[in-house]
């Protein structure tokens, strides 16, 4: 009974001691975590706030949280509803921009090669994980060589070859570096497909299934979560593509966001560049992703623990 008692006499100070660590641990990992949210958060609210402001009013104001001279005359510069001497009086350049020929371009050039490349890309990454071939491993190590070739490498020789081709200035040109297969996409939908059970596979090649039928009814299937990932990253780094489209795609008729949004900032009245407008441009660009990711980020973080079995 003695000992009892002793246990019970010394076990709520121990408790308290431990739950009063917790707490302070977890008000640290918080306040690290409200100023990480803050951090991340906090240009994009600057960028909402230049766009919502004026630019007469913002050298003024710099300094001020909110927007200076609030008005949407930047947005209405960007999708072309005011007139040049509007803009010109709002701080604008004047002259005009055809946002929506650069936003529909940008989606034709981010969604041509999201599809072409991520569907491509599963097919070699399952020839690499499920097919026996020879000089199959010497094959993927040359794949996973070039992703150390930097980009600017390989610009020259594509531009002219598109060059040669006749296809400058045109969606197609844009498109061809990216439509087939990259090393990333390869090595990432290859890990996926080594983790998958071989089991179903085995039994629909019993049943006399062929390779073609096992990897569109089966492989793909269970792969929607890794695809759906992949798809998205190669999106984001399409949509934010700069250079390749400037070479290529200079023409008005072929011109992306990205390099709109440069000819927007060189259209500069008085030298001062047209900032409201430019970070209502960039707001407005940034929007797709931003769905995208909203809609499709939780599968993103599924997919970080899927190891490709149901």
């Amino acid at each position: 009974m003695s000992a009892t008692t002793t246990v019970r006499r010394h076990l709520p100070p121990v408790r308290r001691v431990t739950r009063g660590r917790l707490n302070g641990r977890r008000v640290i990992a918080w306040a690290l975590l409200v100023l990480a949210i803050a951090v991340s958060v906090l240009p994009f609210y600057w960028v909402l706030r230049t766009a919502l402001s004026s630019n007469h009013a913002l050298a003024a104001n710099s300094a001020n949280l909110l927007p200076a001279d609030f008005g949407l005359g930047a947005f209405q510069r960007v999708f072309g509803l005011q007139t040049p001497a509007e803009a010109v009086a709002e701080g604008g350049s004047g002259a005009s921009i055809n946002f929506w020929r650069y936003l529909t371009n940008s989606l034709l050039f981010a969604g041509i090669t999201t599809v072409c490349a991520v569907f491509f890309s599963s097919m070699a990454a399952y020839a690499f994980a499920r097919l026996h071939w020879k000089g199959r491993n010497a094959v993927f190590s040359l794949f996973l060589g070039t992703m150390l070739v930097p980009p600017i490498f390989t610009a020259l020789p594509n531009f002219l070859l598109v060059k040669n081709l006749g296809l400058l200035n045109t969606m197609l040109g844009l498109v061809l570096p990216y439509l087939f297969m990259t090393p990333f996409a390869i090595f990432f939908m290859r890990q996926f497909f080594l983790n998958m059970s071989r089991e179903v596979e085995e039994a629909a090649m019993l049943d006399g299934a062929r390779h073609w039928r096992i990897f569109f009814q089966i492989v793909l299937p269970n792969a929607a979560a890794p695809i759906a990932t992949l798809a998205l990253l190669t999106f984001m780094g399409q949509w934010n593509e700069y250079f390749w489209p400037l070479l290529v795609g200079s023409d008005e008729s072929t011109r992306v966001l990205t390099v709109g949004l440069g000819v927007f900032k060189s259209q500069s009245p008085q030298g001062a560049p047209d900032w409201s407008g430019l970070m209502a441009a960039t707001l407005v660009s940034a929007l797709p992703v931003l769905i995208l990711f909203a809609a499709f980020g939780r599968r993103i973080v599924n997919s970080i623990g899927f190891n490709g079995t149901k």
